[in-house]
């Protein structure tokens, strides 16, 4: 993994221009501390500053074919390489990365070959027997990545907003599963499942089946050279994380290298129900469990920096991406690169609690369809930009390709939320991993109500949070709000706080147009609002705003919720996953 910036046919090959690149190249210096390198054909500029997991000795970009007419800068880890290598046997590799297969796929396949990758990456591939050059960015948008044009024609692309936003006239995010090929100078969708077309699926939910599925995608996500960890908070999604991989890593090349004993990570407020509910859960899978404390104080005074970093004036990003960042500088410190977290589930699986409100299953799955789409705007966004601002890599087992085509194959009627029933939030993922005879997770967690990131690490976060911005937003500047802010305006004084921290930063107009904005209530859609007529008076993203279904709600006195029903004993077979 690494932080790119490439800047391709500006009209202008002096020395002046090289040390500008490489100046706005140092910008990303934080994501890749471990090497920096800046390859010049002509006017175009390839740079990179790695951080490194596979092949750390000689991985080295950019990275070329065997003749140097195809050089590549990539930030994404290939988990399938090892297979795409032996489908090209006539062709010699430089090094052992990941992502040295990438120029020679594109000499045997030409631009068609993004889909055959297996992975999470942004790459910028240059031609030089044409001079032509292709862009792309994984299916769902896991690493961060934005495009630009300049006025002397030129084509800018960079991990982060700060490489690009004061030499560009306009920029954006690159879209996720797309491909931009600077002969139609268009993007193209190279990323199209059945899902994408919001179309009610009608397979029957098969628990083994999306268990291997889900064990297959954490299994081939533990591809290092490099110490690892998992992040623990306690909550569903990153306890079958943690489960799964402290169950596989044994006998795994992984192990070999660096022990079987796991080392898990949670950071949160004195007292928080994240912490524990991550020291159980830590206790019972057997990993080297690190808790991390910090307080409301510690938080807001990184707000400025982690608005720098995570380059959004999104609430609910920036509420969850403060506890991340304090949380990963402390991982990176103890000497770990990249750890493996839970995002992505909820999307998939409707594990916000305003999901219980779905009328139908044609609503349910058509906002999932949504909120997977829009990850890379939250939740990838987070997960990238806040780790790596201290040169650490997180990986996404629920975002992978094979496992969201079984989850999003399952007939929505099965998510579907019924309490009567005993189905909470996300029941597919907690009746798959339901073992009696081998059991993942303690009952009670496996069964534990969803609690998002930045209510989990303490409830006095948000509070926290809210106050400080009293004190700097008055009624009177929010009476202007619709003036300063016309778009994306401001609704509270939370957010009226962080978009002045963002502007401060990136003043551009295409800056602020690449924040997602409208209505939400516990991270929902504006369209998903429409399902209770009450939230409208309560828009937070908080999911203690999901009124009358939170435990612990706005104005609720009830503290803990029960599983209504325990789910029936499951007969499993064995998994016969090759590690």
């Amino acid at each position: 993994m690494c932080g790119i910036l490439a800047v391709l046919g500006c009209s202008d090959s002096s020395q002046a221009k090289r040390v500008r690149v490489l100046e706005l190249s140092r910008r990303l210096k934080h994501r890749g501390p471990d090497w920096s390198g800046l390859h010049q054909y002509g006017d175009c500029y390839l740079a990179h500053q790695r951080l490194a997991i596979v092949d750390p000795a000689s991985g080295d970009q950019p990275l070329f074919n065997e003749d140097k007419t195809i050089a590549v800068t990539v930030n994404g880890e290939i988990y399938n390489h090892e297979e795409l290598r032996k489908q090209l046997p006539n062709h010699t590799f430089r090094t052992g990365s990941d992502c040295d297969v990438i120029a020679h796929l594109y000499e045997e396949h030409g631009e068609n070959f993004v889909d055959m990758l297996d992975g999470i990456f942004s790459f910028v591939l240059l031609d030089t027997r044409d001079n032509s050059f292709i862009v792309a960015r994984d299916a769902i948008g896991v690493t961060s990545l934005y495009i630009g044009w300049g006025l002397d024609g030129s084509v800018w692309i960079s991990s982060e907003l700060k490489g690009l936003n004061d030499d560009c006239e306009h920029f954006e995010s690159f879209p996720p599963g797309h491909l931009y090929s600077s002969k139609e100078r268009e993007f193209r969708r190279w990323y199209n499942p059945p899902w994408f077309s919001e179309a009610i699926p009608s397979a029957p939910y098969d628990p083994l089946a999306l268990r291997h599925a889900f064990e297959k995608a954490v299994i081939k996500r533990l591809m290092t050279d490099v110490p690892f960890g998992v992040l623990l908070s306690g909550g569903l999604d990153s306890s079958l994380v943690a489960a799964v991989t402290a169950r596989y890593l044994e006998g795994t090349n992984a192990a070999k290298q660096w022990g079987t004993k796991l080392h898990s990570f949670c950071v949160g407020l004195e007292g928080a129900p994240d912490l524990k509910a991550a020291r159980e859960v830590a206790d019972y899978i057997g990993t080297v469990h690190h808790e991390f404390h910090y307080t409301v104080q510690d938080g807001i005074d990184a707000i400025e920096d982690v608005i720098y970093h995570i380059e959004t004036y999104d609430v609910t990003t920036i509420r969850a991406s403060i506890p991340m960042f304090l949380m990963s500088r402390k991982i990176k410190s103890l000497g770990v690169k990249w750890v493996i977290s839970g995002e992505g589930a909820d999307e998939i699986f409707g594990g916000y609690l305003y999901f219980h409100k779905a009328p139908n299953k044609e609503e349910f799955h058509q906002e999932t369809c949504r909120k997977i789409k829009a990850l890379h705007k939250y939740d990838c966004l987070r997960a990238n930009k806040s780790t790596f601002a201290w040169g650490l890599e997180a990986r996404v087992p629920f975002l992978d390709k094979e496992f969201i085509k079984v989850a999003m194959n399952i007939d929505p009627e099965y998510k579907m939320i019924k309490k009567e029933e005993g189905r909470i939030e996300k029941w597919v993922m907690r009746r798959a991993f339901d073992d009696e005879e081998h059991p993942y997770l303690p009952k009670h967690i496996l069964y534990r109500q969803k609690e998002q990131f930045s209510d989990g690490v303490g409830y006095g976060w948000i509070d926290g949070l809210k106050g400080h911005a009293e004190k700097h937003v008055t009624d009177r500047m929010m009476l202007n709000a619709a003036n300063i802010f016309p778009f994306n305006t401001p609704t509270t004084k939370e957010a009226y706080y962080y978009r002045m921290i963002f502007e401060r930063f990136f003043p551009q107009n295409s800056a602020r147009l690449s924040v997602p904005g409208g209505p939400s209530v516990a991270c929902s859609t504006a369209k998903a609002v429409e399902w209770d007529a009450a939230w409208s008076n309560n828009l937070d993203p908080s999911g203690r705003a999901a009124l009358g279904v939170h435990a612990s709600a706005y104005g609720n006195q009830v503290k803990a919720v029960e599983p209504e029903k325990i789910i029936p004993k499951m007969e499993v077979s064995p998994l016969g996953v090759a590690i």
